[in-house]
């Protein structure tokens, strides 16, 4: 039996090498300011459904990482997780990191915290393109359970998932509109530049 290998990323050499924008340099704020930062992803597609990107998020001190993606079997090879995996794992994961913040910096005792959750996606991909037609799909719904186990009182757990979620700027974007823009380019040529 051959041993299966499954990649979700490494440290990266170099840092994405965006050709259609500048990366803004990081400005540190100073208070009351806030801190303004951004995260830039290069990616390019190799076979099948593989692809392999670079992220690098321009707060010094982060180093740079190299993402693997896949698809799962007959599509793609299932070597690497899908790309939504990785998008609901950057809901659940940032939301998790302004709660251990946020109850750290207030000196909050918890003894234990979990996050369940789901999000359901539609899509016709598996059974309309055959037939000839578009591809539509869409995000339905996310839930969100944040498990506390501690012995600080009921609103202060509250106040604290208050400001986490608040402070969480995953959940801001799935809360709020935001500006988006998509720009196609063919040969060089742009085909599409539409925004929202």
């Amino acid at each position: 039996m051959t041993e299966k290998t499954y990649r979700v990323g490494e440290l990266s050499d170099d840092q994405p090498m965006p050709t259609q924008f500048e990366p803004k340099p990081f400005k540190k704020g100073r208070p009351p300011e806030p801190l303004s930062f951004e995260v830039v992803m290069t990616a390019e597609a190799t076979e099948k459904q593989r692809k392999t990107g670079k992220v690098q998020v321009n707060i010094p001190g982060f180093s740079p990482v190299k993402f693997f993606c896949d698809e799962d079997i007959p599509v793609g090879d299932d070597t690497a997780p899908p790309p939504l995996a990785y998008m609901c794992a950057g809901i659940g994961f940032c939301l998790m990191t302004h709660l251990t913040d946020i109850y750290t910096a207030r000196k909050i005792a918890i003894k234990s915290m979990k996050i369940e959750q789901k999000v359901g996606f539609t899509t016709n991909l598996s059974n309309m393109r055959q037939l000839g037609h578009t591809t539509e799909g869409r995000t339905e719904h996310i839930e969100t359970h944040v498990i506390i186990e501690s012995d600080e009182p009921e609103e202060r757990i509250r106040d604290l998932m208050i400001e986490a979620e608040d402070a969480c700027m995953a959940h801001f974007a799935l809360r709020n509109p935001i500006p988006w823009r998509s720009r196609l380019l063919h040969n060089g040529k742009e085909l599409i530049d539409h925004a929202g």
